[in-house]
């Protein structure tokens, strides 16, 4: 019930008695935290701080050795692991079935591994960050094929920044077994161009994403298009990729336009003309629309 509704506080003043019981610290700690989120005066805000930071000490080390080996807590809640990452290898698919058993763990980030991010060191000492059109270079070929391999049932958010696995690693994503209810997808940096971006679009892992970043990947006017077919987006970050004119079009006729909350975008991004068709486009939120209009 509480991986399902995190925010259900009564649900977690419950669960924080059957903990006690167990003489699991995270029992007291959940106590302790609700506590705090309560207005209370500063002098017990500061007694409850201290308090929190004593049980955290001294418990967290066994608390995180609950994890798979290889698996660390990027997030937390109470005390459970809510965040996870892992670091890219072979047996990294393996790590991840086991972490995402974790009874709160709904997010999942993968880093490159060692290997990699050693290469890539040395890929951006030796070479521009961009090519003669302006647009960021392609990644390094890593081993990313073994991602169509991965499970992400149960996991919510996907956190793949800074992995540079280029299209044929987004090609492997789409094509992961998955539950379909990643709600936040994060691929910054991974140099993803127009057909790792159709392929993410077009299946259904990745149909209820309601929050992208997806800044400077190869994104075109044409992967705008793509992107378009993700229908509830509401929090988009498009920064520092090329898609002119023609993605803001694609974005203004996108069917999530009118429900977007964020939209991140810079004038360079999509040309002048780019920014008029935004700041006319009454399909676009007031609030959007009048930012373009003061750009």
């Amino acid at each position: 019930m509480l991986r399902e509704a995190p925010d259900d506080l009564a649900a977690w003043r419950a669960y924080s008695d059957v903990l006690l019981e167990q003489d699991d610290a995270r029992g007291r700690l959940i106590k302790l935290e609700l506590r705090l989120a309560r207005e209370v005066r500063d002098d017990e805000r500061e007694a409850l701080q201290s308090e929190i930071d004593q049980l955290t000490e001294a418990h967290q080390e066994s608390w995180d050795a609950e994890l798979p080996e290889g698996v660390t807590t990027v997030a937390r809640c109470y005390g459970f692991a809510t965040k996870v990452a892992v670091a890219w290898s072979q047996e990294a698919p393996a790590r991840i079935v086991e972490a995402r058993q974790g009874r709160f763990v709904t997010a999942l980030r993968i880093r490159p591994g060692t290997a990699a991010e050693e290469a890539d060191d040395e890929y951006w000492s030796d070479e521009p960050d961009f090519d003669e059109d302006d647009m960021p270079l392609p990644p390094l070929p890593h081993e990313a094929g073994s991602l169509a391999d991965l499970d992400f049932g149960g996991i919510r958010e996907l956190d793949l920044s800074y992995f540079r696995i280029g299209d044929p690693g987004a090609k492997a994503l789409a094509a992961a077994a998955s539950a379909g209810r990643i709600e936040t997808l994060d691929l910054r940096y991974c140099g993803i161009g127009d057909d790792g971006a159709a392929a993410l679009a077009t299946c259904g892992n990745f149909g209820i994403v309601r929050r992208l970043h997806f800044q400077y990947n190869r994104l075109t006017g044409e992967g705008m298009r793509a992107l378009a077919r993700l229908e509830r987006i509401e929090e988009l970050d498009l920064r520092y990729n090329q898609i002119g004119a023609d993605g803001a079009q694609a974005l203004i006729e996108a069917p999530f336009v009118s429900s977007l909350k964020r939209l991140l975008l810079h004038r360079q991004d999509v040309s002048d003309i780019g920014v008029q068709k935004l700041a006319s486009a009454s399909q676009l939120p007031t609030v959007l629309r009048s930012f373009w209009r003061s750009v």
